[in-house]
């Protein structure tokens, strides 16, 4: 992890003030949360026990000191008053250095299932929300460099991302997610390295298992001059597979810019920009027989040829401005365009049969953009030091959607997996507009409160274009609105103990794929699935543990209405429904410990028990959400001197996973090792490094990944056995 100086001044944490009554809990639940208390306290003394308390001005390097923005200001992983996370570069430096699941396994609450199938992204899961999702990333909120890669409606993709230039990624937990808005049960910022000097230029190189290759190349550098180009980074990746299963080739070329400049008013300019091009086939999931049989297969994948084309340009600045000592001002402004070419495995005779079908090829065309206002205040409040962020965001995307038959009878053979008669032709049209204000005060110099409010107007409308007999006209609008607030009280107990309570309240919409099909399958737009909200309560506690490390625990309770639930999945097509009421309760701790010099060692554990509350038909009161692993755990040690050789091992564990709302079938419960071991030298101006690494050491077989409530059962998506990389990089400084 990057050690860097915290920024001088009073620090932020933000959240949000509710104005509603927190709802009563009953004598368990108080016990429950008094218990759990204690318990987070004795575990961080524990955890400390025989060390000295540091003096308040020890000028001590620590893990906890790296820079975080969960309240959209600098702060610190110490003083943050929620369940933050920081992972950097070096997580995914010994491996292929393309999909996030290499390197967020350190995280508790996090959960990133790798599909083994670049057709349909990775599966993020915070807290329980994401599971649902069986493409891309659905009720969390992603940023990359500050530039939303979540639209206004929800719906988010990792594809772009370039791990190569990777400064930091923060992940947030709880509470305080709501001061994002929209689908925000869990927060990832991804940010790309600042160039600094000297200038340089790198290459990397890996190969390993499945004829998997990868190779990026990275310019970066700085200038000293008080006004124009400042900095700048950038990079360009590649990478190929030929995929684990049968029909899982895939290829990704990625592009990424980030250059900074200083104007002549003083103020700073980010400006950001990326591309990449996506083609991969879609092996689909099996059922439970085909997967104990031959988890390589992917017989309908290739009867169909399933398949997904996705090619996304975005460009994005951030513009910083001191209008004076106390007082802040930034935009944020962006656009994009996404085109996604998809063929699912949608049988023809459904499509011959319904005149309102959809047809079986997706051909959609994405504009996007946006821009966001903030002015950051520092000002004394009854002679404390308090500091108030107010900001205007306002989103849009407009989605030409088009679906195709995808087969074409000739001569009266069907060839499947071709293009055929238009189906669907309808423009999708969403936009949000959120007002919030978030206060940090300083009420005593141990205690400080945070306060904010965020108020979400989300519109939806839908123009069809396609009206045939049997086909209506499914044009409509909606719009859902709701004020998030949240709440936290953070109380520095001792120098290095920090314990803090935090509440809130968050929601999330429909997003336009789940919007886009009924659950009995009757031709138009599902205006009936309503939005999801949900109250945030948390309890925490982090210690500072000698030699610079930081312990943490968090034990939460989330109590959802209308959750938003897969209400079938076929042939690669879903349909959502709402759900009366789910929970989800759980701990999550994490340590890590630098010692040893050149050492550091990392543990993390999740238990979180996600059920279904209420009467729903067909969800059965306690049964687990499906896609919602209830443990995982996972641990590391590392040897990483800056020359040298060096070397480390990992054990992830990952329990059980219901596959559906019956829990009937669940994919079962796994631990996996990882070896690497490498070198780092130099030769005349040139820095290289070499590593191989070992993932799955003991070839256990498992399920990478689940498909939620598939109708054909075909719930499993196999995860490979032993795996292996290799790769060498360099660096020329001039």
């Amino acid at each position: 992890m990057r050690i860097r100086t915290l920024p001088s001044g009073p620090e932020v944490r933000c959240a949000i003030h509710t104005d509603r009554r927190i709802p009563p809990t009953g004598i368990g639940d108080l016990a429950g949360w008094c218990k759990g208390s204690l318990a987070a306290y004795a575990f961080l003394s524990a955890v400390q026990a025989h060390a000295a308390e540091a003096p308040a001005d020890a000028n001590v390097p620590q893990l906890d000191a790296t820079t975080v923005s969960p309240s959209r200001y600098e702060t610190s992983i110490w003083e943050t008053p929620a369940a933050v996370h920081v992972v950097g570069p070096e997580a995914f430096d010994a491996g292929l250095g393309v999909n996030l699941s290499d390197g967020l396994g350190s995280v508790p609450g996090v959960q990133v299932q790798n599909r083994q199938n670049y057709a349909q992204d990775l599966q993020i899961i915070m807290r329980g929300f994401g599971a649902r999702s069986t493409f891309g990333v659905r009720g969390l909120r992603l940023y990359v460099d500050d530039i939303p890669a979540t639209m206004p409606d929800g719906q988010g993709q990792t594809s772009h991302i370039d791990l190569a230039s990777l400064e930091r990624i923060e992940t947030l937990n709880g509470p305080f997610s709501a001061l994002y808005g929209n689908a925000s049960g869990g927060v990832i910022r991804v940010y790309t390295a600042a160039g600094e000097a000297p200038p340089s230029v790198s290459f990397g190189a890996a190969g390993g298992s499945n004829d998997a290759f990868r190779l990026n190349l990275k310019a970066q550098g700085a200038r000293d001059s008080a006004h124009g180009l400042q900095d700048y980074v950038l990079g360009a990746t590649h990478f190929e597979t030929a995929g684990y299963r049968d029909h899982s080739r895939a290829r990704r070329d990625l592009a990424n810019m980030r250059l900074g400049f200083v104007l002549p008013d003083d103020s700073t300019l980010k400006l950001v920009g990326n591309w990449v091009d996506v083609r991969a086939l879609d092996p689909l999931g099996l059922t439970r027989e085909q997967y104990e049989n031959d988890p390589w297969q992917a017989p309908l994948a290739e009867q169909y040829n399933t398949r997904k084309t996705v090619r996304q340009g975005q460009l994005g600045l951030v513009w910083d401005k001191s209008l004076n000592a106390d007082n802040r001002l930034r935009l944020m402004a962006y656009g994009g365009q996404r085109d996604t070419l998809q063929y699912l495995s949608v049988p023809p005779a459904p499509q011959q049969n319904n005149p309102g079908h959809a047809g079986g090829v997706i051909d959609l065309g994405r504009r996007y953009g946006g821009a966001e206002l903030r002015l950051t205040s520092v000002q004394q409040w009854l002679g404390r030091d308090a500091i108030v962020v107010a900001g205007l965001a306002y989103d849009h995307m407009v989605d030409d959607r088009r679906g195709y038959e995808n087969f074409v009878v000739e001569n009266g053979v069907t060839r499947l997996g071709v293009r055929g008669a238009l189906r669907r032709d309808e423009r999708n049209t969403v936009q949000s507009l959120d007002p919030y204000l978030n206060v940090s005060w300083w009420l005593t110099p141990r205690w400080t409160l945070d306060l904010g409010l965020r108020h979400s107007t989300v519109r939806f409308s839908a123009t069809d274009h396609y009206v045939a007999p049997g086909n209506v006209d499914d044009s409509g609008q909606t719009r859902f609105s709701a004020w998030s607030p949240s709440a936290a009280l953070r109380w520095q107990a001792t120098g290095d103990t920090q314990l803090y309570i935090s509440a809130g309240r968050g929601f999330e919409t429909p997003t336009t794929t789940e919007l886009a099909y009924r659950p009995d399958g009757s031709p138009g737009l599902n205006w009936d699935l309503q939005p999801s909200r949900s109250t945030h309560w948390e309890i925490g506690a982090k210690q500072r543990t000698p030699g610079g490390g930081l312990a943490t625990i968090a034990a939460f309770r989330i109590d959802t209405r209308d959750e938003i639930v897969n209400a079938g999945s076929s042939n690669g097509r879903s349909s959502f429904r709402n759900a009366a009421r789910t929970r989800r309760t759980g701990v999550e701790l994490a340590w890590s410990q630098p010692f040893a010099r050149h050492a550091l060692l990392q543990m993390a554990y999740t238990w979180m028990r996600a059920e279904f509350r209420g009467s729903t038909p067909g969800l059965a009161f306690g049964h687990r959400l499906p896609g919602v692993p209830q443990q995982s755990a996972y641990a590391s040690v590392a040897w990483a001197p800056e020359r040298g050789w060096q070397a480390a091992a990992d054990l992830l564990y990952q329990g059980n996973i219901e596959v559906n709302d019956a829990n009937s079938d669940a994919a079962g419960a796994y631990a996996l090792l990882g070896l690497r071991a490498g070198y780092v030298w130099d030769w005349q101006d040139w820095e290289w490094n070499a590593f191989v690494r070992l993932d799955n050491v003991l070839d256990k077989n498992h399920v990478g990944s689940v498909i939620v409530n598939d109708a054909n059962q075909r719930f499993f998506e196999p995860a490979p056995g032993r795996q292996w990389v290799v790769g060498i990089g360099g660096t020329w400084r001039f």
